[in-house]
């Protein structure tokens, strides 16, 4: 089936969504304030160089010099072992280095002069003739087949070498072939960089000569083939460096690439913000009056399947049974959607049939086909829940955009407002025993202090007469519900 991009770009923020048959499938999200440096590959310079710890800092024009370990020095390999690092570098010397890890607080940027750049199915080793397979790839006869396919296409004068990414499984050999002529001329374009850099006469200044691709050129790179219909971009700048990119890598998406000219704005037009909204919910609505719940945790996601308003169907099994297709369906689109990795448990109502049972299985497996990231269903287990798999490639959608509520702190609900008063009585009785004050004054919210002063009332005036002391009440309007404070007056 036909896909349509949709490129979405402002100043601090690059989205892009991908349409199958006008429904919104996958969401990606390029934020210029938390951009990292990974993957960058610069001309730096040796600043300084540490024998005591074996490693060395460079200038890659960061506000901080970077480090590099002896460990991640490509000429250090050799059959004997590693040399020492002051046998290799020296203050001034220039190198090309990578990023491998962005500063974070007062450290900077950790390196490698092991270089690699990803494409689409490999990642390119140039300094390395190793060819390797993804370790996600398990089946031994694939691995073997997918290496001696990528043997017989490396170009003759070659001498790098590539690793198998997990989404070649399924690549034709043009695909490679086009795969290993990209990553090519992007590292002879930073050689080529690299000396023209250093002829110039600034060899002593550090240079950036690889960026890790913006997300409108890793689209193209990573998401847009064949089956795309159309790229549609709403910004004239980023449609212009997508082409240029298009012309010089991929001249068969070109085409595919035009500007948005309608007065509506694109994501609005094709409904892009109103599904991510209810991708941000936790409960997903079916069109049968059904529903399902996806609660997300560190270590799992649940997903909950719920007839809900839905009474169609002969009888009660063949309505549980259509509504668990549905739900089948709409949970490989949501997790394709809210990007969810990792161990995913899905509670289907319960099926009295195991023809049904096969039926959904075989539904949703079929329905995670079309997912760029490997899913893999384990079928039912002996609680009658469905355990799947998906790798984790980047955070989810809900990570992205949200952050835990500072009200109930993530746990998704606040506690009562009677919780809350029983509470604030506990707290009183406490500090009346350690204090002598004239009065406790409490500050709370408007629920919390209406409860006080109806139904618990009676509670309140006979704690009052506990400790002898007078209990005044105030409203707080911008308290929150869990929020209180008890004044010793």
């Amino acid at each position: 089936m036909k896909e349509d991009i949709l490129v979405n770009t402002t100043p601090q923020e690059v989205r892009v969504a991908v349409l199958l048959q006008g429904s919104v499938q996958e969401v990606h999200i390029d934020r210029e304030a938390t951009r990292g440096l990974v993957g960058n590959i610069y001309l730096g310079i040796v600043s300084r160089v540490l024998p005591g710890m074996q490693s060395a800092f460079i200038d890659i024009g960061l506000e901080r010099a970077a480090f590099l370990h002896v460990a991640d020095l490509w000429q250090s390999r050799s059959p004997s072992g590693a040399m020492p690092i002051e046998k290799h570098l020296y203050e001034g010397q220039q190198l090309l280095v990578q990023v491998l890890k962005d500063p974070i607080g007062t450290k900077g940027a950790r390196l490698t002069s092991q270089i690699s750049i990803a494409g689409r199915l490999l990642v390119y080793l140039p300094q390395d003739p190793h060819v390797g397979v993804s370790q996600r790839i398990a089946n031994d006869a694939e691995r073997t087949q997918l290496r001696e396919r990528l043997k017989a296409l490396k170009p003759a004068d070659d001498s790098g070498g590539y690793i198998i990414r997990t989404m070649a499984e399924s690549a034709r050999d043009e695909e490679f072939a086009a795969d290993i002529a990209y990553l090519r001329r992007r590292w002879q374009q930073i050689l080529a960089d690299s000396q023209a850099h250093a002829s110039a006469g600034r060899h002593k200044s550090p240079k950036l000569l690889y960026a890790e691709l913006g997300l409108a050129q890793r689209i193209l790179r990573d998401l847009a083939g064949a089956n795309t219909q159309s790229i549609v971009v709403d910004d004239p700048t980023t449609l212009e460096a997508m082409r240029g990119f298009c012309q010089t890598y991929m001249p068969a998406l070109e085409s595919k690439l035009r500007l948005h000219e309608a007065e509506r704005p694109l994501y609005d037009l094709h409904s892009v913000d109103a599904e991510i909204a209810k991708a941000l919910s936790r409960r997903v609505d079916l069109k049968s009056g059904g529903y399902l719940i996806f609660d997300q945790t560190e270590a799992l996601t649940t997903i909950d399947v719920n007839t809900g308003g839905f009474v169609g169907g002969r009888n009660f099994d063949d309505t549980v049974f259509k509504t668990n297709l549905e739900a089948a369906q709409s949970i490989a689109r949501q997790l394709r959607l809210r990007n969810i990795g990792g161990i995913i448990i899905i509670d289907f109502i319960d099926m009295a049939q195991a023809e049904h049972r096969d039926h959904i299985l075989a539904e949703l497996r079929k329905a995670i086909q079309r997912d760029r990231t490997k899913a893999t269903v384990n079928g039912f287990t002996s609680l009658g829940l469905v355990e799947m798999t998906r790798k984790r490639t980047r955070e989810s959608l809900a990570h992205i955009l949200c952050e835990p509520c500072a009200i109930c702190s993530g746990r998704g609900a606040v506690k009562t407002a009677r919780t809350v008063c029983y509470e604030i009585m506990r707290e009183v009785t406490r500090e009346a025993r350690q204090f002598n004050p004239r009065e406790f004054r409490l500050l709370a919210s408007q629920n919390v202090i209406d409860l006080l002063l109806d139904e618990e009332s009676q509670h309140l005036a006979m704690l009052g007469d506990a400790i002898g002391k007078p209990i005044s009440l105030h409203v707080e309007t911008l308290y929150h519900q869990e929020q209180y404070d008890i004044v010793l007056m």
